[in-house]
């Protein structure tokens, strides 16, 4: 099993005690729906339903793929499922990817762990694919958190496409960000878990 450690969340590959909390989140009447995405519709139930079960024969055939293309997010205490990273291609003809997150339980925002589980994932991405040459984080401007975790992480914001996304009616901006593979280096030399560890560290 990949295992992805930080303090506060661990990023893991996806088990079977996950599938009954991720069909649960994937419901449309929870917030974080409003946030991630609220212009492309939403799941039917059958879909869910599908997307849980191609997950639940890939933990039992093992047949995750590498590089893995998500990850669980897990409390560090308690192993229990409150999110997920995944990635997705930009343009697989020049080994451009957008990176993802996702946080279901509000209880949990607003604390740092998305700030673990992005700074982790991103550090897995860039040492399990070594032809890529960057990042990509794309968002839109009603959801302030997302740009500023990006921003913390260190990812620059590269585009701004005027009123391109519709939420409720109203015109937002779609928001670009990326990171290059040099500017990951420059900023965290020893790697994201070392920094992550060495700041936890030091706050004892």
């Amino acid at each position: 099993m990949l295992l992805l450690k930080g303090n506060l969340i661990n990023l893991r590959d996806w088990a079977l005690s996950d599938l009954p909390d991720f069909t649960k989140w994937m419901q449309p009447e929870h917030e974080w729906h409003k946030y991630d995405g609220p212009y492309y519709p939403s799941a039917t139930p059958e879909e869910v339903d599908l997307i849980a079960a191609r997950r639940r024969e890939m933990i039992l055939n093992n047949s995750f793929p590498s590089p893995r293309r998500s990850l669980a997010i897990v409390d560090a205490s308690t192993d229990k499922l409150i999110g997920m990273v995944s990635w997705y291609w930009q343009g697989e003809e020049t080994n451009w990817i957008s990176v993802g997150i996702c946080i279901y339980d509000p209880a949990f925002w607003n604390k740092g762990r998305g700030y673990e589980a992005l700074g982790l994932w991103s550090e897995y991405l860039l040492t399990a694919s070594p032809t890529l040459a960057r990042l990509d984080l794309r968002t839109w401007s009603g959801n302030l958190r997302m740009m500023r975790l990006a921003e913390k992480l260190g990812y620059l914001q590269e585009a701004c496409f005027r009123k391109a996304r519709i939420v409720n009616g109203d015109y937002y901006d779609g928001m670009g960000y990326g990171i290059l593979r040099e500017e990951w280096q420059e900023r965290y030399p020893n790697g994201f878990a070392a920094c992550l560890h060495g700041s936890f560290l030091r706050g004892l």
